[in-house]
């Protein structure tokens, strides 16, 4: 029994020591292992993806649409809606020049494939080389930087599917690419391609391009022509020569390089063919096909340019509605506007408008031009940017101060001499005068030059840059220049238009957009166009600033585009030749080459350029010069509102309203005596109005009014009578006194008496004699303006000579703005000289306010408005204010080389 125990004992132990000695000698499952584990599972897992793909590949390759021919050979027809969703045109419903593959010559065949598809006789719809390296470039890149679309995939892509980039597009794609290879050949797909492709605007087939750019048979082209159409499918609006030269004439450069590199031409055939300027064969407007003619040619460029932009041109070919912003009414209105002869100073002159609604930034209306076809520049678009002149202000200037040291429109800016920050170069106004402290309202109204830069300086590149970017002005490096519209940065209608309308939208920018959304071909499928607005400054900076942008055009410059009873804000914009340009061309100092008006309602918003195609052709007048855009604008804007409610601005909490003494620095505010003509109504960002209240003192006595004077034939004498409003007597440190003075017959006048009455009788008087009564109020060292009048006493004397009639108001100084108008219409460099006889080539009444004799609208004042010779700015040489009505130069000024 023990021995068997102890057999079972030591068996056991013997077990337990091999099992032991089994795990130290066994096998070792050290990292190899774990190698070819995780190897085992990369393979089941891209295994399996392969797998997923291949069914994922075949399952969209079943749902793709079967191949149609008519659909390969003509493309489908898309419509473009109003807002209304009318259709007002059609694209793919056009004539085109068909070409059979055996017609087309080899060199234009060369030039096509060495630019989209150079293995195209190689591959089998699909091109795996090509597609590797896009796959790397989009790596690097992201994705979609570079595409490997063949020519076969391209006629796919326009004939069955859309545009969008996803998975099953691309798979149902490269499907139909295969198939299409299967059943067609080569040489019949080429043809395809070469016929649907879109070139230009409603433009199909490079057959048809060839008889609109040229007027040639394909046979006919030359080497550079070839290569120009070959390079247009990638952008056709933007590679368009007539349009855009420089653009095309570089890309044909880059297809010619393409050639060379492919070893289709030499390398002197490529030269020779780069030098040819690409306008050099162009065929003449008055003798081109017109493949194109349609309603609203400036608005269908806007929707082009648009869908271009995005990168959605070759959906025009797959039967899709494009739902725009248009309106007709709008469109017809600015059309008929711009077309009026009446308003331009000559033939040559060109204007361009863009229309937005002020809420949502919707493109309602373009002008491109005068009697705009489609064939020639659009001046609305980027094809004519042009240097914005002071219309700039309010956005790198009085917007960014407002926004970010919440000025009040009250504060005071002093226009003294001044140079630009770090360097000698002087600043000028336009009238070479300086208006000393004055508030940033007046100085943004009045259009004054040095405020504008010094209030830039102060606020800094990089704030001014900021709050303009975010209104689609894409500053970058900025200097004090800039602020008066000068420099290298040059604006279409559209972005001024865009910039303008979020002041009058409460700070909320809305990029300006013709296109809403695209309605694909199944009538369900919608791709939104509309940009998000985005909130570009405060709705109490927006505000403040179109509170100051009223004054321009019920005070300021822009008085001729004001509409009676809308509640309109604006600025107007002038811009200056070079010294060395004016020199050139022995320009004058009134020659400008653009002028501007931007304004809005909360309805509408409306930028208008005028000038000339060539910028070294100057606007030489003013009323059809220089105000084109300003009467434009005013007629559009009055047809469109009219009938239609205009809501005013209305005021934010943000903002406060508070009546303050007129140039006090710092701000106070008005007490209740305060005499009307000390204050002024201004706005403050909320918390920031102040609390100190002007102490009460009488600082000017109003003038007496109602001065009269009559004859008592019975005693021989004339009897002086008027009014006054007295200031509170308890602010006076003595009583008001009135003193009367009288001057006979132009003499010296000479006291007659002074007196607390306001009545006073002058006895001895002689007939034949004219007297000149005046009286003035004082209050101890306080003395009134005077009140004037006089009196002809009918009669023989000893003098028979007869005197003039001199019953006027002199100022002792009639010197206003030269921006406010002018006595003299044909803003001739002489204008306003003397302004204190009026327009005496004319006959006026010497003085008298600006009545002159011809109704110009002369100031009274010395001199007032000289053009001063040297004014490098020299846009304006305006002389009086000629109150509110005619009035000639009232532009304000910037210079392309700062100089104002």
């Amino acid at each position: 029994m023990s021995e068997n125990v102890n057999s079972r004992s030591a068996r056991r132990q013997q077990q337990a020591a091999g099992k032991r000695k089994g795990r130290k000698n066994g096998p070792s499952k050290g990292p190899k292992h774990f190698i070819k584990k995780i190897f085992l599972a990369i393979i089941a897992v891209g295994l399996a993806l392969f797998l997923g793909g291949v069914g994922l590949f075949a399952y969209y390759a079943s749902t793709a649409p079967e191949l149609d021919e008519s659909l390969l050979k003509d493309p489908l027809t898309s419509e473009l809606l109003d807002k209304d969703g009318n259709v007002f045109l059609k694209f793919g419903a056009e004539k085109r020049e068909f070409v059979p593959y055996k017609d087309i010559p080899v060199e234009l065949r060369d030039a096509i494939l060495a630019t989209e598809d150079v293995r195209f006789f190689k591959h089998h719809g699909m091109d795996f080389y090509r597609l590797g390296g896009a796959v790397l470039a989009n790596f690097r890149g992201g994705f979609g930087s570079q595409g490997a679309s063949t020519l076969t995939q391209q006629v796919i892509k326009n004939s069955f599917l859309s545009d969008e980039k996803t998975l099953k597009r691309k798979a149902q794609e490269a499907w139909l690419a295969f198939k299409l290879e299967r059943e067609y050949s080569k040489e019949d797909i080429f043809e395809m391609y070469f016929n649907k492709i879109l070139m230009s605007g409603r433009i199909y087939g490079i057959g048809t391009a060839s008889e609109y750019f040229y007027g040639k048979e394909l046979s006919e082209l030359e080497l550079p022509e070839m290569a120009l159409l070959a390079g247009m499918p990638q952008s056709p609006n933007g590679y368009n020569p007539l349009k855009n030269p420089e653009r095309a004439e570089k890309r044909r450069n880059t297809v010619l390089h393409l050639m060379y590199k492919h070893k289709k031409i030499t390398k002197e055939e490529m030269e020779a063919a780069q030098a040819v300027p690409v306008t050099a064969n162009l065929l003449p407007d008055e003798q081109r096909q017109d493949y194109t003619e349609s309603k609203y040619p400036a608005y269908v460029d806007m929707v082009l340019d648009e869908l271009e932009a995005a990168g959605m041109m070759s959906l025009l070919s797959e039967g899709v509605k494009i739902q725009t912003a248009l309106d007709p009414k709008a469109q017809e209105t600015v059309e008929n506007a711009i077309n009026n002869n009446g308003i331009y100073e000559s033939e040559e002159m060109q204007a361009a408008m863009t229309v937005l609604d002020t809420k949502t930034g919707a493109i309602v209306a373009v002008g491109g031009g005068r009697n705009y076809s489609g064939r020639n520049m659009n001046f609305a678009t980027s094809d004519n940017p042009r240097q914005p002149g002071s219309a700039i202000k309010p956005i790198l200037s009085y917007g960014p101060a407002i926004e970010n040291f919440s000025w009040s429109t009250g504060n005071i800016v002093v226009d003294e001499p001044y140079t630009y920050k770090g360097t000698n170069k002087q600043i000028r106004n336009v009238d070479g005068k300086y208006a000393g402290p004055i508030t940033i309202r007046e100085a943004l109204y009045r259009s004054r030059n040095i405020p504008a830069v010094k209030i830039f300086e102060e606020v800094g590149t990089q704030k001014s840059g900021d709050f303009a970017r975010k209104l689609g002005l894409p500053y970058e490096k900025l200097n004090s220049s800039h602020s008066i519209g000068g420099g290298e940065y040059e604006f279409s209608t559209v972005q001024m238009a865009g910039a303008y309308s979020a002041f009058g939208n409460g700070g909320i920018y809305t990029k300006p957009h013709a296109v809403k959304k695209i309605i694909m071909r199944d009538g369900k499928t919608e791709r939104n166009m509309t940009p998000d607005p985005v909130n570009a400054m405060k709705d109490s900076t927006a505000y403040m600033v179109t509170d100051m942008l009223r004054d321009v055009l019920t005070l300021g410059t822009g008085k001729t585009a004001n509409v009676s009873g809308l509640d309109i804000a604006g600025k107007s914009g002038t811009t200056n030749y070079s010294n060395d340009t004016k020199n050139k061309h022995n320009f004058k100092n009134t020659d400008v080459p653009d002028s501007w008006f931007a304004g809005y309602t909360t309805n509408y918003t409306i930028a208008v350029w005028g000038g000339y195609k060539d910028y070294t052709t100057p606007i030489q007048t003013y009323d059809k010069g220089r105000y084109v855009p300003q009467n434009l604008f005013r007629t559009v804007m009055g047809e469109l509102s009219s009938g239609k409610e205009t809501a005013r601005f209305k005021q934010p909490n943000s903002v406060e309203e508070a009546t303050i003494v007129k140039g006090s620095n710092p701000i106070v505010l008005a007490g209740a005596s305060t005499p009307s003509s000390m204050t002024s109504r201004e706005l403050f960002v909320k918390g920031t109005k102040p609390t100190e209240v002007v102490e009460e003192t009488v600082t000017e006595l109003e003038a007496p009014s109602g001065l009269s004077a009559d004859y008592d034939v019975n005693t021989n004498s004339i009897a002086l009578s008027w009014s006054h409003n007295p200031p509170d007597p308890e602010l006076l440190d003595e009583p008001v006194q009135f003193k009367v003075s009288v001057s006979v017959d132009g003499s010296k006048a000479e006291e007659m008496t002074t007196t607390s009455d306001h009545s006073v009788t002058f006895s001895g008087v002689e007939m034949g004699r004219t007297y000149e009564f005046s009286v003035v109020a004082i209050a101890g060292d306080l003395v009134s303006d005077p009140a004037s009048t006089s009196l002809f006493i009918q009669g023989e004397s000893e003098d028979e000579t007869e005197e003039p009639d001199t019953n006027y108001d002199e100022n002792e100084d009639g010197s206003q703005d030269q921006e406010n108008g002018n006595g003299d219409q044909d803003g001739n460099e002489n204008n306003g000289n003397n302004g204190n006889n009026g327009n005496q080539g004319n006959q006026g009444n010497p003085g008298n306010n600006g009545n002159n004799g011809n109704g110009n609208s002369g100031n009274s004042g010395n001199n007032n408005g000289n053009v001063n010779p040297d004014n490098s700015g020299g846009n304006d040489t305006n002389t009086g204010s000629g109150g509110e009505t005619g009035g000639a130069p009232g532009n304000d000024d910037s210079s392309d080389d700062g100089d104002s």
